[in-house]
């Protein structure tokens, strides 16, 4: 392995991991969610289908798309209520005397832009707004077509199901305020809201040395925003 090779694989070693395990529990709960699939016809006296078939069924992207959409629903939020929410003591927040958008010259935006800093950031204009609120826009969009996707696929699963009992299917409209859609929904949203609030408040007590999530070992309860 040549050494530019080592290197990007080092620099670039937590997207790489994430990624990969990313991949491999979708592989692993598509062959998981086949079989239980497979199960319920089976007690139904329905005939089998095949991975293919399920892999792109509305069955398995329900699964996939609420799921996605509760974790872009947590990254948005956070990024924008960060702004102007502090934890005091914890390193996922930034010191209370910053709340806010912060000046140009903090933000480095403008003519407080340095030669490294990106292109748009030393634009102006609405090229620098655009940029300056990117990161939540995107965030914010993918959840919002994720949950799009996850109240089509789910009327879809959701229809496909009522028919194999003998009952009427459900409109899109009156599936997205039905109990099914906001069961999905709603379980997933609040694992992803107790999961941020443990790691802001248990971060101004805990430690985990060398990581960015925490603050030096030795950092006092009180310090906010520092990572270590």
């Amino acid at each position: 392995m040549s050494r530019s090779v080592r290197r990007f694989l080092r620099e670039n070693s937590l997207g790489l991991v994430f990624g990969t395990m990313f991949l491999l529990a979708v592989i692993g709960q598509a062959f998981a969610g086949h079989a239980d699939f497979n199960n319920q016809l089976a007690a139904d006296d329905l005939q089998e289908i095949t991975f293919g078939d399920y892999v792109t069924s509305s069955d398995f992207a329900v699964d996939v798309t609420e799921n996605w959409q509760s974790e872009y629903l947590q990254f948005f939020l956070y990024v924008f209520l960060t702004v102007w929410l502090v934890q005091r003591g914890s390193p996922e927040s930034k010191s209370p005397a910053r709340i806010g958008v912060e000046s140009d010259k903090e933000q480095r935006v403008g003519p407080h832009a340095r030669p490294e800093s990106p292109r748009w950031a030393a634009a102006g204009g609405i090229r620098l707004k655009l940029y300056a609120s990117s990161l939540g826009s995107v965030m914010g969009a993918v959840f919002a077509l994720s949950w799009l996707a996850q109240s089509i696929t789910g009327v879809a699963a959701y229809n496909e199901q009522q028919l194999r009992q003998l009952q009427a299917p459900m409109s899109w409209p009156g599936y997205v305020v039905s109990a099914d859609f906001w069961s999905r929904t709603l379980q997933n949203w609040q694992s992803e809201f107790l999961a941020i609030a443990s790691m802001a408040i248990l971060s101004i007590y805990l430690r985990q040395r060398g990581s960015p999530e925490s603050k030096p070992v030795g950092a006092a309860h009180s310090a906010t925003g520092v990572e270590g």
